[in-house]
């Protein structure tokens, strides 16, 4: 597998997001979201960067492997239900 980075540009649909990689430079390709970022329901968005695995054999198709933490957004609140207070 060749692994590199890139940048989502928008979501296909159907769970299809179109990545623009760095190496090489502009190269896009057609990925889907790997098991484990479906599993923990990580969200992906349009201007999310991502790291992702291509076959050799077809270079216009991917796999996201993993989303890159956005330092300068702000956390949201802990984990609390909305709602009232947390458990009883």
């Amino acid at each position: 597998m060749i692994e590199t980075s890139g940048v989502i540009e928008r979501e296909q649909g159907n769970g299809f997001y179109m990545v623009t990689l760095d190496t090489p430079k502009g190269h896009q390709c057609l990925c889907r979201a790997a098991g484990k970022l479906t599993k923990f329901r990580i969200k992906l968005l349009a201007g999310d960067k991502v790291t992702v695995e291509i076959s050799p054999y077809d270079l216009t198709r991917g796999r996201i492997t993993y989303r890159e933490r956005n330092m300068g957004a702000p956390r949201s609140g802990g984990g609390h239900r909305p709602g009232g207070r947390g458990r009883r």
